[in-house]
């Protein structure tokens, strides 16, 4: 294992994959087959160990700079509770050729995965943007739908950047620390659209998570999988203190603009939202 703060072998991507499955599966966020989960590696895996099928894989966008990365991706209609117990059941791993636009699919013969997630361009299109803007050698993406971040979404006043922010960012100090930029809201659009996927891409340049109106959310971290549920995790239970303090009458304050002015100077928050 080298110096990097990343999981580094297949064994431990799958391991971060199906905690991050178990954890999202526990906040209710990931019914039946829905959610979706890739990561990318740019270093070599040993596939061998967990795939013994393989076959080329048309790619739904071109994305040449992930040419030489791997990118294990969960399979359509997988449960993402169930990577944990069977990963190679349920996830496969493309080597990107060159050029981007095809790559090799390595799969467990007999296992559940048959294609990619239908959410797959989102994935490559966050993947292929990150590394040509940062650089990523790592990166996980996390499609799910947290059941309070989704509600919200369906009533007009935090339809919103700003008003979902403001509404989900008052109730623990802790959460501008974890998410600085805040959720970036994106209007309804079809899901495995074109139009969702460059949104989406693009609303994931400056924030660490998206809510899809109406759908759910990306996220993604250089981290780990289960560093991208975490960042989940805290959007969302920003989103059940305001959705219980609705169901309330509202009577709840939450932490002023001053309060959390004075977290962010506390604690060196890079924002601009307080």
């Amino acid at each position: 294992m080298g110096t990097t703060s990343y999981p580094e072998t297949l064994t431990d991507i799958l391991a971060s994959m199906g905690a991050a499955g178990r954890r999202l599966n526990s906040i209710d966020a990931i019914e039946a087959g829905a959610g979706n989960l890739s990561v990318i590696a740019r270093e070599p895996l040993e596939l061998g160990e967990f795939f013994d099928a393989e076959r080329p894989l048309e790619l739904p966008l071109a994305v040449p700079h992930l040419a030489g990365y791997t990118v294990l991706v969960t399979g359509s209609g997988c449960r993402l509770r169930e990577v944990g117990d069977q990963p190679a059941h349920n996830v496969g791993a493309v080597v990107v050729h060159e050029g981007g636009r095809a790559g090799t699919l390595h799969y467990r013969a007999g296992g559940n995965f048959v294609r990619p997630t239908s959410e797959f361009n989102s994935h490559l299109g966050v993947h292929d943007d990150q590394v040509a803007r940062r650089g990523v050698a790592f990166q996980a993406v996390i499609h799910a739908q947290p059941p309070h971040l989704t509600l919200l979404s369906h009533l007009p006043e935090f339809q919103g950047t700003a008003e979902l922010n403001r509404a989900i960012l008052r109730w623990e100090p802790e959460t501008i620390v974890q998410l600085p930029e805040g959720v970036k809201f994106l209007p309804f659009m079809v899901p495995g659209s074109d139009e969702l996927m460059a949104s989406n891409v693009a609303g994931l340049r400056d924030h660490q998570v998206v809510l899809w109106a109406k759908h759910g959310v990306m996220a993604r971290s250089d981290v780990s999988p289960l560093g991208a549920c975490d960042k989940i995790e805290y959007a969302e239970t920003g989103a059940l203190y305001e959705y219980k303090n609705l169901a309330t009458g509202g009577r709840a304050q939450g932490l002023s603009d001053e309060e959390l002015h004075r977290v962010v100077e506390a604690f060196h928050v890079p924002t601009t939202l307080f």
